[in-house]
């Protein structure tokens, strides 16, 4: 058996590495992960701004891919829409021709656990008409985000209503 000599006594060499390596452990178990919260908030923030370039683009197929596979959308005054084709149903009217969608996060939240946050803020959806009269409907949403296994954010919940009835365009002036 090889042995260490303390000076005074001698110490089987197998106790000092446990010694050492219990410190080590113990030493390991006090330090915390870094707190990452502001950079996963902030990280939050400017995908939520991408999500809405990616809207006003009219990218159909890009801003349903800011879903969760098992998302469930909550539009104001409309049934759930809990698949990928009923949430294109959500977005295609918003995402045509003759409309304009765009939002502003107003506040954005982690977790410590960092595994899921949510995001509120105001939006505008702009429609016109046949005739190209313009109704602006404003109002404001909650989102649930969670990161995925790969460490990217998709949105799980979505909610959006209007502050009020769309007000009716403006009559057409008489000539």
């Amino acid at each position: 058996m090889f042995m260490l000599n303390s000076g005074t006594r001698k110490v089987p060499a197998t106790l000092v590495f446990a010694g050492c390596l219990s410190l080590l452990s113990l030493t390991g178990c006090t330090q915390t992960a870094p707190d990452t919260h502001e950079a996963e908030e902030k990280a939050l923030r400017e995908l939520d701004a991408q999500w809405s370039k990616t809207a006003g683009a009219k990218d159909l197929d890009a801003t349903v891919a800011f879903y969760t596979d098992d998302a469930v959308v909550l539009p104001g005054d409309a049934p759930v829409a809990n698949t990928r084709q009923t949430i294109r149903d959500v977005w295609a009217p918003m995402l045509a021709p003759n409309a304009s969608v765009s939002w502003q996060v107003n506040q954005a939240e982690v977790a410590r656990s960092g595994d899921v946050g949510y995001a509120r803020g105001v939006y505008q959806l702009v429609r016109k008409d046949a005739a190209g009269r313009a109704t602006t409907e404003q109002g404001k949403f909650v989102e649930v985000w969670k990161k995925q296994a790969d460490g990217k954010w998709k949105c799980a919940v979505d909610s959006f209503s209007a502050d009020a009835p769309p007000a009716p365009p403006a009559p057409e002036k008489k000539k």
